[in-house]
């Protein structure tokens, strides 16, 4: 049996109006969304941001691929809890093993690995991704097999990769980020995949992001978000609603839960079972 750490990159503290409005946690939605396409794979998950040690005395050796989480914290602020995750990604890169990241986790790889991160200029993107489009390496990716051109998927983020850590294939890219997707070998010989968008996602998961934060995003011009985020709900309890998908624009890369975690499944097949 395979076994995957999932790191929450996310501070416990700060995110109780996000729970308490039933957004999932980062870890359910990664369990959920790798199962998905690996129906035995054991998934531990433990609390990075807090401090949390590894499960079950582990070492990040004994893990057959690790995750790396969403998160609120911002690298251009810096401060203890992001340089702690900075050097426990550097001593995940130093071993042998395939790392995954969405969101912070592609942006904390960067940063350890000699990139740079910044606020993005153009805003926050919030809510469905739109234009993603492959770049001549990212058409050809195992990681993005299965993806048309240009697509859409679930995100939330204000910081960006600026400039990529070298030896990194930029895969994909729009017009709010052109680091949307990446890959490269790390240190220790292994491999980080990684995306700004979120595969992992669920319209429940960006509809309590998006109450948490409604008057900060009224007021920069989002509209009703608390309708929005109704609807989001209502294609959460059943994404058969056309009449809601048509109303937004959201095409079957999001709608349909398998299609929209291909990034997952193909980081699967082709980065950790090789390993066993």
């Amino acid at each position: 049996m395979r076994h995957i750490l999932i790191a929450d990159c996310s501070p416990s503290a700060g995110g109780e109006a996000y729970r308490a409005l039933g957004g999932p946690s980062n870890v359910q939605m990664f369990e959920a969304g790798l199962r998905l396409h690996a129906p035995d794979l054991r998934c531990l998950g433990f609390n990075l941001a807090d401090g949390e040690a590894l499960p079950l005395g582990m070492t990040p050796g004994d893990a057959d691929g690790w995750v790396l989480t969403g998160s609120p914290l911002h690298v251009p602020e810096g401060g203890p809890e992001v340089e702690r995750q900075i050097e426990f990604a550097r001593t995940l890169f130093a071993t042998d093993r395939p790392v995954w990241g969405s969101c912070w986790g592609l942006q904390l790889a960067a940063a350890a690995l000699g990139g740079r991160v910044r606020t993005n200029p153009r805003g926050r993107e919030i809510g469905v991704a739109r234009g993603l489009a492959l770049t001549e390496a990212g058409r050809g990716h195992p990681m993005l097999a299965g993806r048309p051109a240009v697509f859409e998927a679930l995100c939330s983020h204000l910081d960006e990769v600026e400039v990529p850590p070298p030896g990194a294939e930029v895969l994909a890219g729009n017009a709010m980020s052109a680091v949307q997707a990446m890959a490269l070998r790390t240190p220790g010989g292994g491999s980080f995949h990684g995306v700004q968008y979120h595969p992992e996602m669920t319209f429940g998961c960006v509809a309590a992001l998006m109450r948490t934060r409604a008057a900060a995003l009224a007021a920069g011009g989002f509209g009703d978000v608390e309708a929005y985020a109704a609807d989001l709900l209502a294609l959460e309890a059943d994404p058969g609603r056309m009449d809601l998908a048509w109303r937004y624009g959201i095409g079957p890369e999001v709608l349909d839960r398998r299609r929209h975690t291909v990034e997952l499944g193909n980081w699967l097949r082709e980065y950790v079972r090789p390993r066993r």
